[in-house]
């Protein structure tokens, strides 16, 4: 039996660790982009974090992992089970697929055989309260990225074509990574994700001794090293069931919306969007700590990841968007 790597296990990488728990408390939130450099861990964080997430009330047989019999899809012909708990679905999606593959197709050999047109559900029915997964997503073709972060918007899956008119729910998190080196996305596909970050490689030699040592001792006996850091990961899970049942609560005042907009001014990002996902994810963070309401150093903390792929680009300006994000912060908070 393979083991996933243990989410606690990975070393450093604190931003792109929370980003992903802060997405897995508010998927609202809108995604995650992870870029940096290769061998840094995206994949594995993201495959670690599916360890994590709660597990989830399915019926059994359902396409889109419906909870309740009212929301399994009219369209379903086949037979449904009892009510049982699953782990939340994390699904990849592969370079090069088709966007028939994507949204769900008619099902060519059922028409040709009984000659009744009966819809095949895609990677989105298949995600649906789960993640989406999309490495080197800066060489997904632009169309489908379009179509995924439409559908990741609405949370809904609308196919017409092929004389099939269907809808179904298609509420997931969808997190990318990339290779900087092999192109960016383009900037009206970047403001559409919730969160970015950017990783690097370790630059210290212990940093990198302890990632050695770590992947060795998974390497020689997975099951022993899940066991050693299970405990660690048993607290992180807690942490997100807690924080999704408090953050509904969770209080942001007048100054903390001022705040947002003050810092979004600042920084010159077009539109709102920007504001909104600062305030969702500050939530998400406070929430997290446990806190009572949303405090400026939870807008602070979460800004760089919230703001900083949304920044014009400045020919003049050769800091990175994380240092101009501090820089404007530096600015507000003074």
């Amino acid at each position: 039996m393979t083991y996933a790597y243990p989410f606690s296990a990975i070393v450093g990488q604190e931003n792109m660790k929370l980003s992903m728990i802060l997405a897995a408390i508010d998927p609202k939130i809108g995604g995650v982009l992870v870029f940096g450099d290769r061998g840094t861990g995206k994949s594995t964080a993201v495959r670690a974090l599916s360890q994590l997430l709660p597990l989830i009330d399915v019926i059994e047989g359902c396409p889109i992992n419906a909870a309740r019999t009212e929301d399994v899809p009219s369209w379903h012909s086949g037979p449904l089970g009892q009510v049982v708990q699953r782990a939340t679905p994390v699904v990849d999606l592969p370079l090069g697929v088709s966007e028939d593959r994507v949204t769900g197709a008619l099902d060519i050999e059922r028409a040709l055989i009984d000659g009744q047109k009966q819809f095949q559900p895609g990677l989105l029915a298949q995600a649906n309260r789960g993640f989406l997964y999309i490495d080197e997503i800066n060489l997904l073709e632009d169309h489908i990225v379009d179509l995924l972060l439409d559908v990741a918007q609405s949370g809904e899956n609308v196919i017409e074509r092929d004389g099939l008119s269907i809808r179904h729910p298609a509420r997931f998190v969808l997190i990318g990574s990339g290779n900087p080196e092999e192109g960016d996305l383009r900037p009206q596909l970047l403001d559409r994700f919730g969160l970015s970050v950017e990783v690097g490689t370790p630059k210290t030699i212990e940093d990198r001794v302890e990632v050695i040592r770590r992947r060795d001792a998974y390497e020689t006996d997975q099951e022993a090293f899940g066991q050693t850091w299970a405990p660690a990961d048993q607290e992180v899970q807690t942490a997100i069931t807690q924080a999704q049942g408090r953050i509904a609560d969770l209080p942001a005042s007048d100054d903390i919306l001022g705040l947002c907009a003050q810092i979004c001014i600042e920084l010159g990002s077009d539109g709102l969007r920007g504001e909104l996902v600062l305030l969702r994810a500050s939530r998400a963070l406070a929430a997290y700590d446990g806190a009572a309401e949303v405090m400026p150093a939870h807008i602070r903390r979460i800004a760089p990841m919230a703001l900083g792929h949304r920044l014009r680009r400045d020919p003049l300006d050769e800091a990175s968007a994380t240092a101009r994000v501090k820089r404007s912060l530096d600015a507000v908070f003074q």
